[in-house]
């Protein structure tokens, strides 16, 4: 089947053309923000710089970063770009610690957003012929209207299903025909679940593809939701802080995802030093947001870990690509001196056939890091031997020391014992007081 585009033009446009509209755009950008943000303005005074010193993206360096810290410090409005008579919506994170960030979005950027979005869902095979079940969140998170948004752009039937209720959503499912599913892959995975529980067959579920983001998920994880769903996955990108998902989505070829170059210029960095990393280096993803008016974050720290590469993609496309976050700088864990990240633990687990609802339990005792993995079996391996458990605990313990340098305490739980998620699935509970 040929590549598909939503704005080709745009999409598979030259590289030299993609560097104009960056540098047009960052200039723009940093001006906009320098007359309406005191917030950022002061930052950059702070660095003894002003607008005039940023001829384009080489210049992008120059400029201070922003954090979600400074999100909070800035709440509700002190980010705001525009007049408040010019905003048409908020979205909000889902954060529990501190003040929420609150984005702002005025009409233009709910449209671009959409157009970010649509090119995700047609990369993916969607055209107005299909029927898209929008199964995130709607709300002040941003994975419903996201994707609700860019379905109805590219023409589809949008059912706005929104995340709970699986017997509800499956009845949708078959009923509607539905072909396209945008959910969590946690949830893509215990929606498949339960319909093999209900004897359906892969070719017995209409569905052709699904957009699944909002968590980290592994490759393995990908071909099981794919074989049992009998689908072709995709991952999407975003943050809520920027704009939601389709930021960076996956087209046919799947070796990374396209970041949508003309809405925002990408930068890897070293996470301690701040330095700007070459290409093909792994490091903290930044990201510079060139066309939004209601919130446009300059240099923003996202704490994901990847690695861009502007390799031809077979796709056609010329938007360079993100590797699938490996973790997050804030969110790995130290464990007795180790970085750990909660996707190499989930790499194990499917890699020795394990299904991928499990949980990480961090703890702390007698001054000493502990870390039990308790993992759920599938019901053709629950059994009655202790024997036989023992020995599948063993060998897991011995892939997660291969893996992670460290050694784990596993612990094998029966089928359906540890808690489904309709939403972002809580894989760590860290319990230490650090």
């Amino acid at each position: 089947m040929a590549e598909r585009y939503f704005q080709p033009e745009i999409e598979t446009a030259s590289r030299e053309q993609i560097k104009a509209w960056q540098d047009e755009r960052l200039v723009k950008q940093v001006r906009h923000v320098w007359n309406s943000v005191p917030y950022y303005r002061k930052k950059m005074e702070e660095k003894g710089l002003t607008p005039d010193e940023i001829k384009g993206t080489e210049d992008l360096h120059k400029l201070p970063f922003l954090s979600k810290y400074d999100l909070r410090d800035a709440y509700p409005y002190g980010m705001l770009g525009v007049p408040r008579d010019q905003v048409v919506r908020i979205h909000s994170t889902s954060g529990t610690t501190g003040k929420r960030v609150v984005a702002f979005y005025t009409q233009a950027d709910v449209d671009l957003w959409d157009d970010c979005t649509a090119r995700a869902l047609t990369a993916a095979g969607a055209t107005a012929e299909d029927v898209c079940q929008v199964s995130y969140g709607y709300g002040l998170f941003t994975g419903g209207m996201g994707l609700h948004g860019g379905s109805q752009k590219v023409g589809c039937m949008t059912v706005p299903m929104s995340s709970g209720n699986t017997e509800r959503q499956i009845m949708f499912i078959r009923d509607l025909n539905a072909t396209i599913l945008c959910c969590t892959p946690s949830y893509a995975e215990y929606l498949g679940e339960s319909m093999k529980e209900m004897g359906l067959t892969p070719d017995q579920i209409p569905l052709k593809a699904g957009i699944f983001g909002a968590e980290a998920w592994s490759e393995e994880m990908r071909r099981d939701i794919e074989k049992t769903l009998g689908i072709k996955a995709y991952d999407i990108y975003g943050l809520t802080e920027l704009s939601g998902p389709g930021v960076a989505f996956e087209c046919s070829a799947q070796q990374g995802m396209h970041i949508n170059e003309d809405h925002f210029i990408a930068e890897i960095i070293d996470p301690d030093t701040g330095e700007v990393l070459p290409e093909g280096q792994q490091g903290e993803l930044v990201f510079t947001a060139i066309t939004k008016q209601a919130f446009p974050l300059i240099r923003y720290r996202t704490r994901d870990i990847c690695v861009l590469s502007r390799e031809k993609c077979s796709c056609g496309r010329t938007f360079v690509r993100m590797s699938k976050p490996r973790g997050r700088s804030d969110d790995m864990l130290i464990i007795r001196g180790v970085n750990v990240f909660p996707s190499q633990i989930e790499t194990v687990l499917l890699n020795q056939g394990y299904p991928a609802n499990y949980q990480i339990i961090v703890d702390r005792v007698n001054y000493t890091d502990t870390l039990d993995v308790q993992v759920e079996m599938t019901p053709e391996m629950f059994t009655d031997s202790v024997g036989e458990i023992e020995k599948r605990q063993k060998e897991l313990v011995a892939g997660l020391r291969t893996m992670l340098g460290l050694t784990a305490k596993v612990t094998l739980v029966a089928p359906k014992s540890i808690v489904r998620s309709e939403g972002k699935a809580v894989r760590v509970i860290d319990k230490r007081r650090i």
